[in-house]
């Protein structure tokens, strides 16, 4: 009996995490200052605490070159989704598209990125449930 209490409670432990599953990309929102980029996302997460929540997101080129990170530091249980935000980012001259990736602290890089072009429009662009 007493290995089935056990067996019960590690299993409720290790899988807590994988409910939370991936992080999801909700939208961004892009806006040019001269030369550089004021970039806010939104993710969405079943943050569970310190040791599963959405972490980071990032945005990087069409080579997966790095361009700019927001560090998350702590767990949103009680604010989803949330919007986060990543001052000046000196995108290279000449890139036409960027992607935004989010990281979770279990699942590492998320599947779900969302694809940008640069050259749609100007100014603000929001990119909105893909």
């Amino acid at each position: 009996m007493k290995i089935k209490v056990l067996f019960l409670i590690l299993a409720g432990v290790f899988t807590v995490p994988a409910v939370a599953g991936q992080v999801a990309i909700e939208f961004a929102e892009l806006n040019q200052r001269d030369k550089s980029w004021n970039i806010s996302v939104t993710l969405k997460h079943k943050d569970t605490g310190w040791n599963h929540y959405a972490n980071a997101w990032q945005v990087v080129d069409e080579h997966n070159k790095l361009i700019g990170k927001r560090v998350l530091h702590h767990p949103h249980i009680n604010e989803q989704p949330f919007t986060r935000s990543l001052y000046s980012v000196n995108v290279p001259a000449g890139t036409k598209i960027i992607i935004i990736e989010a990281t979770d602290s279990v699942h590492g890089l998320s599947s779900d990125r969302l694809r940008i072009d640069l050259n749609k429009s100007s100014g603000k662009r929001y990119k909105i449930n893909r």
